[in-house]
């Protein structure tokens, strides 16, 4: 069978199973649809949330950002997971036995202003949006390559599908279909890396297959190494970036994942505060394999790129000896537009070397989805990875439209416009605003801005700068006020945008000189996409020195802090 029909049918199949558990965990009531009904299993709310985290940024890109940086690609598996981390042991278990339904609701309440239920709903959009339209693209990105459809029209289907389950079900009909998603994308995460690791090193556990020999004795990274020295790249195994930037930049990724809103409601699905510890805990496990095996992945697909983009040379009819312009995946990936070949010097053959002579560019997206075609794999095989692919993008953005729509409907409109409104009317709200955003972030995914690729970075810095501290402050420090608060997450946001706008050249200030994007003209050396961690410090600072001269939070308030730390009937926690 061939590949397309392959793809249609793999991808048809679980499209099926999405609509299916749509239809039957349709929500019934606000609480289903904000919060599953808070009856969801840890174990299954940890697949769940280890589908809503994994993204098309973690299946797609991830493992192709460290087949190219190396040793400074651990920064991505060291702040991604560790966010979990910190979730589980500082926030998750707290919000539970708050036991509201949103973000922007906690920080309402605890901060004791509707000003800062506000700037928390602003910072929840900003940063939700910017992070959606990455998956829109992966959306379109998978189709156009493996369907064969138009960029547009796959677009079009993923948003159709996420309508029909989101809207649908809301947050019960989005929790199981990502426990199906999950399972998806982690049988096409590793069984190509699998099946590559057994052809590469005869070791069927790729973690253990990257430290293994190739066929010649050569262990795997030292040859890597070679062949990027060959190259004129830095080696694969070295770290190329200041030690301090790489301590920003895994702690602004950590604290971004920590205040990412639709990675947070997750957490109040399940019955109980201990729960929520569990499915932390869970999810870990579950990102865990992707992100133990993403490393195997990285270093053995820029191994096969590198020995099948430049092979050797071959005997044409005459006897003359030639080398073969590109082998057949490079022609299939060069129609996307993602890998590019420009033949500077006309001999026909790809020459990948750094320097200005170098003729190859490679879209580090494509590296997990052409990965099974470089080896040569099955068509089967690579019809389960473009499923995958389209499943991590489906479970993402689904939990950030349910952020969106849920900070819509019940923060905004009920919690401030029409607090009277009835459940029965709420419940519609929120699901036209669920439709809304969809149709919002489609429209960005058609037209997306020129920042798409980056827009990543700028949303966990976002969430790093201005939720994260109002979180734990929240928490933890009971003297902080609603001034300080407000204050806190506008500096830590407006100082976050305004570094990151300034070294990616989004915006300048009239009259003054656009310094370039380069480490020696970043404040201490630190990346754009580390900022949030100065920004996160800016927001603690300043939110403590102006609670410390401002009027201290109302009795009532501070009690309420020191009941959330407290775990006596912490079981006991009801909800709404």
């Amino acid at each position: 069978m061939d590949l397309q029909t392959l793809t249609f049918i793999v991808v048809g199949a679980t499209f099926a199973l999405y609509i299916g558990i749509a239809i039957w965990a349709k929500a019934g009531s606000t609480g289903e649809f904000y919060a599953a009904g808070r009856g969801v299993h840890p174990v299954a709310n940890g697949m769940a949330t280890a589908a809503d985290w994994m993204s098309a940024a973690s299946f797609i890109s991830m493992a192709g950002l460290i087949a190219f940086m190396g040793y400074d690609g651990a920064l991505f598996l060291m702040g991604w997971t560790g966010g979990y981390v910190l979730l589980a042991m500082l926030l998750a278990p707290y919000l539970r036995k708050f036991g509201k339904f949103t973000v922007p609701e906690f920080i309402g309440d605890r901060y004791y202003s509707q000003i800062a239920r506000i700037v928390a709903v602003l910072c929840l959009i900003v940063a939700s949006l910017t992070y959606v339209i990455g998956q829109m693209k992966g959306i379109g990105v998978a189709f156009s390559r493996f369907l064969e459809l138009d960029y547009e029209t796959g677009l079009f289907i993923g948003m159709g599908i996420v309508f029909v389950y989101a809207v649908l079900g809301g947050m019960k009909g989005i929790t199981y279909t990502q426990i199906a998603q999950y399972v998806v994308l982690i049988m096409a995460y590793t069984i190509p890396a699998i099946f590559i690791s057994l052809q590469l090193t005869g070791n069927v556990i790729p973690q253990m297959g990257m430290f293994s020999n190739l066929s010649d004795g050569t262990p795997l990274l030292a040859k890597v190494d070679a062949i990027v020295a060959d190259l004129g790249f830095p080696q694969y195994t070295a770290q190329k970036t200041s030690t301090l930037n790489m301590v920003f930049y895994t702690f602004s990724l950590m604290i971004g994942t920590a205040g990412l809103p639709h990675v947070i409601i997750r957490f109040f699905t399940v019955p109980k505060v201990r729960d929520a510890r569990l499915s932390a805990g869970w999810a870990l496990v579950f990102i865990g394999i992707l992100y133990t095996t993403a490393p195997a992945v990285g270093s053995m697909a820029f191994y096969n790129l590198a020995n099948t983009v430049q092979p050797g040379p071959v005997a044409s009819a005459d006897g003359a000896m030639l080398y073969e312009s590109r082998p057949q995946w490079f022609k299939n990936w060069e129609t996307t537009g993602l890998l590019k070949f420009e033949d500077k010097n006309g001999d026909g053959r790809v020459q990948y070397r750094k320097g200005d002579d170098n003729e190859l560019t490679v879209d580090r997206d494509i590296m997990v989805l052409a990965n099974p075609e470089i080896a040569g794999l099955p068509n089967w095989v690579i019809a389960v990875v473009a499923a995958g692919g389209l499943a991590a993008a489906l479970s993402t953005a689904a939990g950030l439209l349910l952020a969106m729509s849920t900070a819509i409907s019940h923060d905004l409109l009920k919690g401030m416009f029409a607090k009277g409104i009835s459940e029965k009317n709420e419940l519609l709200a929120a699901r036209i605003s669920m439709a809304a955003v969809i149709a919002v972030a489609g429209w960005f995914g058609l037209h997306p801005p020129g920042f798409a690729a980056q827009v990543v970075a700028l949303a966990f810095g976002l969430a790093a700068s201005s939720i994260f501290p109002a979180l734990m402050m929240g928490i933890f420090n009971k003297r902080v006020n609603n001034t300080g608060a407000v204050l806190g997450m506008l500096a830590g946001l407006l100082s976050t945008l305004i570094y990151i706008f300034w070294f990616k050249g989004w915006f300048f200030v009239p009259g003054t000189e656009m310094l370039p994007n380069k480490p020696e003209n970043w404040f201490l050396g630190i990346q754009p996409e580390a900022f949030g961690t100065i920004g996160a410090a800016i927001n603690f600072a300043v939110a403590i020195m102006v609670s410390k001269v401002t009027k201290a939070p109302p009795e009532h308030i501070q009690h309420l802090v020191e009941d959330i730390r407290t775990p006596r009937g912490a079981g006991a926690a009801t909800g709404h």
